[in-house]
């Protein structure tokens, strides 16, 4: 009984030995078993195309935060006007600082950050 459990224990660790040698030479590639040139520019387009939808979504989020930027102005302008020099509105401050955060997004995704 200890012999065949032996040669079990042998055996699977042969076996275990030769897969192993397997995987690590199937995943080293040589120069010239790179893979094919039209892998290489399937590649290059879709990085291209995920580049240029990065592009359409900036361009979108811009023009809504741009669009959004008009809408406070507008009303920032408008409790400017129900103001006078003796009063400052808790609102107005409170619109300056959206206002001021949203147009430093806006300027850093017209950057690219």
């Amino acid at each position: 009984m200890h012999s065949t459990f032996k040669v079990l224990i042998f055996t699977a660790i042969l076996l275990a030995t030769s897969l192993n040698t397997t995987n690590l030479g199937a995943q080293v590639f040589s120069q010239e078993e790179r893979p094919p040139k039209e892998n290489e520019e399937w590649l290059t387009k879709q990085q291209r195309e995920q580049a240029r939808q990065r592009n359409i979504e900036r361009q979108q989020k811009l023009k809504k935060d741009t669009d959004r930027l008009l809408e406070l102005a507008t009303e920032l302008k408008q409790y400017v006007d129900r103001t006078n020099e003796n009063t400052l509105s808790v609102d107005v401050v409170k619109k300056c600082e959206e206002i001021e955060k949203l147009a430093k997004d806006v300027k850093n995704k017209m950057k690219g950050t």
